[in-house]
């Protein structure tokens, strides 16, 4: 039976189409992803925990479901949309075809959109508070829940509904190091790779304190993915701060952007996340770019004029760093040019080649020092002027006039 169902914007727009699965309202934060396959793994990942997910492929579902790749017991999201769900699924493993996985997961879908055209809104905009009603009793309450649900949202207490509550232990070949894992929402997929590597894994709450994780005597700290933002887990960052210098420590998605605050660095809120599997990522040392997956990244991190993806040492040495432009924050606020954010860094490289004793400074600062005829940061500036071309005359054209000009001179 074909039921209507709409997804509602907090902007006012709407997106009317088909429903899957029971008639429900969901209320959650609408985001896309851009794989064109994974989809169970999407559909089950704890970092999506509130959120109404936007399929960018038109076509979901085309080799079912098969219960293996999912990332946690149940599925995670808030809702689903797609354009189309395959009606004929084929693949040796599969156990289920979507539309009746989704149905038996109680997750409110919304198909027969142009999932395309509302990823472009969603760009535009950035996330944003949404409601997704399947039938009509969901559809005539939509948009009354949808305006309080917008102004009062809060990410707090995700963490606490998909992360355990217990210490646990993983069975594996123990012939490798004992690690303690924080579990923020972790998936099934971590817990698999960490113990084909022989690892001995203790699973403890996001909450324990460093007396407790050192109780346990690890080889190394693994601080697993998880929904939400960091800065709900202060006292999961302080105790980060604890345990540095004491034991290894790798923390993946908010395990890393809890790792960057215990650093010293700070987050913010990306304004439509990484979600797919492919983006940029650059390694500082090796000057080479990768191309990996980033499940569920809502939130990025900043610090020296960096988007920070990876860090070697909690000192606060960064390796990795984000290419993807919905992520870069440039000196003047601005987000989404990646030639801007590569520039800074190799301007405020030169620059600290160029003065080995100041002070660690922004890029905006070193764009003042430079309008202040600090000539360090002009031939800092220009030096990367030369790196990359005329480009960067361009693309620090509004931010700093002078500047601009020497760009423009040397190239």
């Amino acid at each position: 039976m074909t039921r209507r169902a709409s997804l509602l914007l907090a902007d006012g727009s709407r997106c009317d189409g088909h429903g899957i699965g029971h008639d429900a309202l969901a209320l959650g934060e609408a985001v896309f992803y851009t794989g064109m396959t994974g989809y169970e793994e999407a559909l089950t990942d704890p970092s999506y925990v509130g959120q109404i997910l936007t399929f960018t492929y038109p076509m979901i579902g085309n080799y079912g479901v098969s219960g293996t790749a999912a990332q946690h017991d149940r599925a995670c999201v808030a809702g689903a949309v797609m354009k189309r769900v395959a009606p004929h699924p084929s693949h040796h493993a599969m156990r289920w075809d979507l539309a009746t996985w989704l149905t038996a997961q109680h997750v409110p879908t919304l198909t027969g959109v142009d999932t395309r055209a509302l990823t472009i809104s969603l760009r535009e905009h950035g996330t944003i508070a949404a409601a997704l009603a399947v039938g009509d009793d969901a559809i005539a309450r939509a948009e009354e829940a949808l305006g309080p649900y917008a102004r009062s949202r809060s990410t707090a207490g995700l963490v606490g509904g998909v992360a355990t509550q217990t210490v646990e232990t993983v069975a594996g070949d123990n012939s490798g190091p004992h690690v303690v894992l924080l579990d923020c929402g972790v998936k099934r997929a971590i817990l698999r790779d960490l113990g084909a590597l022989g690892a001995r894994i203790t699973v403890l709450p996001y909450d324990a304190p460093a007396d407790a994780v050192l109780a346990y005597e690890p080889d190394g700290v693994v601080i697993s993915p998880g929904p939400g933002d960091p800065t709900d887990l202060a006292a999961t960052a302080a105790v980060l701060g604890e345990l540095a210098g004491a034991v290894p420590m790798f923390g993946v998605c908010l395990g890393h952007q809890l790792l960057a605050l215990a650093c010293g660095a700070r987050t913010f809120k990306l304004p439509y996340g990484h979600r797919g599997g492919n983006q940029p990522v650059k390694d500082v040392r090796r000057d080479a770019v990768l191309v990996t997956v980033s499940e569920g990244v809502g939130t990025g991190v900043f610090a020296n004029g960096q988007v920070i993806t990876g860090y070697h040492g909690m000192a606060g040495e960064f390796g990795h760093v984000s290419l993807d432009p919905s992520g870069v924050q440039c000196a003047c606020g601005r987000r989404g040019c990646w030639e801007t954010f590569a520039s800074c860094h190799a301007a405020l490289r030169y620059y600290s080649e160029l003065q080995p004793k100041a002070e660690a400074i922004t890029f905006h600062e070193l764009l003042n020092k430079a309008e202040e005829g600090d000539q360090c940061a002009v031939q800092a500036l220009a030096k990367q002027a030369l790196h990359i071309g005329r480009g960067l005359g361009m693309i620090l054209a509004g931010l700093s006039p002078r500047v601009i000009l020497i760009a423009g001179d040397i190239t």
